[in-house]
């Protein structure tokens, strides 16, 4: 029988720590996937230097990137009107419920979700 890997979902707070070098200790072995929400997010930034998109691009091409598709939507409605999340909070989150994935996370919004399994990491 194949072990197969456990699904994390990382928030952008968390690829940006990462990227950083500002976690206290490696990620866990899994299937790192992040949502299309933060691949926006982390390309979209003003002062972007070219290096740092660069950096950026090869990291979200070493995982998966997951789009929005109906399941997600619904489960964003829902959890915004019960959680009164903004909404790419919600989406991220929606994302990581329907594939069942922990949500790796530093924004304390999110820790109250009941509906996912989260977990923070520690900063240096």
């Amino acid at each position: 029988m194949e072990l197969t890997q456990p699904l994390i979902l990382l928030d952008t707070n968390i690829v940006l720590y990462f990227l950083g070098g500002r976690l206290a200790n490696p990620l866990a072995s899994g299937q790192y996937l992040v949502s299309v929400i933060t691949e926006i997010e982390l390309l979209s930034y003003p002062n972007l230097r070219s290096d740092e998109e660069t950096q950026i691009i090869d990291f979200l091409n070493k995982i998966s990137v997951v789009s929005i598709d109906t399941d997600i939507k619904k489960l964003t409605i829902s959890l915004r009107k019960q959680y009164k999340l903004r909404l790419p909070d919600a989406i991220i989150a929606a994302t990581a419920q329907s594939l069942n994935a922990t949500l790796l996370t530093n924004d304390v919004r999110l820790t109250n979700l009941t509906e996912i399994n989260i977990q923070t990491l520690q900063l240096k």
